[in-house]
């Protein structure tokens, strides 16, 4: 009888400590969603901590990513790893695909794909929709798996689902996904996110009553763009003032903010009605579409295809991507026409010229499954990749983006690689040139170089021509492999002849001039050094020298040197000058035209 007591009061131990473990991960995930600054985010994180004190699965896992990623707590990987082996006892998939990740790079464990590849498989298996991602892409391209298009297809196809079913409830919110391989001025001034300063100019001009600035503002609100949070009331704010003062969009982004219904605008068909109705009269293509949503599906009045379609046409006509995308699904699904495939197909491929997220989804089935269209797997994963980036994980862009302008680069690092492994190609580029840098401390010196090749030839073969110029660099110099001179050349030609690269064009000409890596041609250099010039006028300064530089030694080598003795060897000059006997030569040839320059003057 008294250990039946003392049973029941341990189990009832047990589930009060469990239930103040969940009311505590309530309270965290309700300040999180409520917090605006940073500050209040972190507020949830002690929460979470406490939470996850108790066992609580759901914070441990919050914690183990904040951890990580170093994302409101301090970056703690090997704590971050003690949680994730322990979360993976209990069934976790979100630690399964973290620790997969964290094995493909060698970060805080040994690196060990084969090890990444099996918490991968068990994270997909589990619903780790970054897991089916990662696989999806290491299947298209062959990463440590055969390639097979159709496994790739497969793993794509379930995110990509998942991804429109969220689309289809809410418009996709697209995340700025700043490149740090930008010139330095051009990414503290970075147009992808605005300043501060700008934008409190912005809200002068908009209190001023520049119309254009207030509907622009009030789009940013409205889905939180350009790093600006994203705020109902502001968004509502701006578009009243801006429809005061006669503006057709705003009138049509107020009728879709009531349509949508949120904290500042709540749901109201009548109200939605109104707004569009005005906009449609000064044929906003927005208030346009509005309506024939409201046809379409019947809110605020009767269902009528008829009317639907009406609007639709008029809207697509104006280009408005997204009444294009419901033409397309009109005939498609064969609602209130007859289902036409070829028409379908036409409307989709028009919206998704404009980046339409749903007419991307649509276009990838059609391919997928041959519907109206010739069946072709490569097309519909490329496609259903687009739609796979559009998913929640991609604002973790921001959140590097933000750690590393503030010098956090392990932080940022981390981040940019866990998007680099789901195949987000700027995310490669930008994990590769951090890893160039050597600032990171997660990983050792000897292995930066390496992976930094591994991300930039991932970049590369996505159709990054910056990243196909540095591979060609690294076998150049030798960075993390072999010097390969020939192998460099290849490189800087496919840079070159599909991309139209200065870069890659100034090389391969000082290649061809010194027959390194490919045979000499110093016909071939002049002519590359001239098209780089009229490609990038900023390769004009370098390619001046160069041009001089290799006229006048062509000149020496032909006409003096030559005529003094038949013995002296032009390549002995490696032997007594040294290796960059060239860079002597330009600097003697840059004295010149300085000495040249002042006596003039003089």
């Amino acid at each position: 009888m008294l250990k039946r007591h003392k049973n029941h009061l341990k189990s009832q131990t047990e589930k009060n400590f469990t239930d103040e473990g969940d009311r505590l991960f309530k309270m965290g995930i309700k300040i999180l969603q409520q917090s605006k600054t940073q500050k209040q985010k972190a507020e949830a994180y002690l929460f979470f901590a406490k939470a996850a004190d108790m066992g609580n699965m759901k914070a441990m896992e919050k914690m183990a990513d904040a951890l990580l990623f170093g994302n409101f707590v301090m970056q703690n990987i090997t704590a971050a790893i003690q949680l994730y082996e322990s979360l993976v006892k209990e069934g976790s998939y979100k630690a399964q695909n973290a620790l997969g990740f964290l094995y493909s790079y060698g970060i805080g464990m040994e690196y060990d794909q084969a090890k990444a590849l099996i918490y991968y498989t068990f994270g997909s298996a589990g619903g780790s929709m970054m897991s089916q991602m990662i696989l999806g892409y290491r299947y298209l391209s062959g990463i440590n798996v055969l390639q097979n298009c159709e496994v790739a297809l497969n793993h794509y196809k379930i995110v990509a689902d998942y991804i429109a079913d969220k689309l289809k409830k809410t418009e996709g919110i697209p995340v700025e996904k700043v490149r740090l391989t930008e010139r330095p001025e051009n990414l503290s001034s970075n147009s992808e996110i605005l300043d501060w300063d700008i934008y409190q100019y912005y809200k002068l001009l908009a209190e001023r009553g520049d119309v254009q600035i207030q509907v622009s503002l009030g789009q940013l609100h409205l889905i939180g763009r350009k790093g600006l949070d994203q705020d109902y009331y502001k968004a509502l704010y701006y578009f009243l003032k801006a429809a005061k003062a006669g503006s057709a969009n705003a009138m049509a982004f107020i009728g879709k903010m009531y349509l949508e219904g949120n904290a500042a605008a709540p749901q109201n068909n009548a109200t939605a009605f109104k707004y569009f109705s005005m906009a449609a009269h000064k044929g906003n293509a927005i208030g346009l579409h509005g309506l024939g949503l409201l046809y379409f599906y019947g809110k605020g009045v009767p269902v009528n295809y008829a009317e639907a379609l009406k609007y639709f046409q008029k809207a697509a006509e104006k280009g408005w991507p997204n009444a294009q995308f419901q033409l397309g699904f009109m005939y498609y699904s064969g609602s209130g026409v007859w289902r036409d495939y070829k028409l379908a197909f036409k409307y989709f491929y028009l919206a998704s010229h404009s980046g339409q997220p749903l007419a991307i989804y649509y276009l990838a089935e059609m391919y997928a499954t041959g519907t109206g269209v010739v069946r072709s797997c490569r097309t519909a994963v490329e496609l259903y990749k687009g739609v796979c980036e559009l998913g929640h994980w991609a604002e973790k862009f921001l959140t590097a983006y933000f750690a590393y302008k503030d010098g956090d680069v392990d932080s940022s690092l981390v981040q940019y690689a866990l998007l680099a492994e789901m195949g987000y190609e700027v995310a490669q580029s930008n994990s590769a040139f951090i890893l160039e840098s050597k600032k990171a401390k997660i990983l050792e010196k000897e292995k930066m170089y390496p992976m930094a090749l591994l991300l930039w030839n991932r970049a590369a073969i996505q159709g990054n021509s910056f990243a196909r110029v540095k591979l060609g660099d690294y076998h150049y110099y030798g960075y993390g492999t072999k010097k390969d001179y020939h192998t460099a050349a290849t490189h800087y030609s496919i840079a070159a002849d599909k991309y139209h690269s200065a870069q890659a064009m100034f090389n391969l000409a000082y290649m061809y001039e010194h027959g390194l890596g490919v045979k000499k041609d110093i016909h071939l250099a002049r002519r590359l050094y001239d098209i780089a010039a009229q490609t990038n006028p900023d390769a004009h300064l370098p390619v001046f020298f160069a041009m001089v530089k290799l006229e006048t030694v062509h000149f020496l080598q032909d006409i003096l040197f030559l005529n003094f003795t038949s013995r002296w060897k032009w390549m002995e000059l490696d032997n007594t000058i040294g290796p960059y006997w060239d860079l002597f030569v330009i600097g003697l040839i840059v004295a010149l035209l300085i000495i040249l320059l002042r006596s003039r003057h003089g």
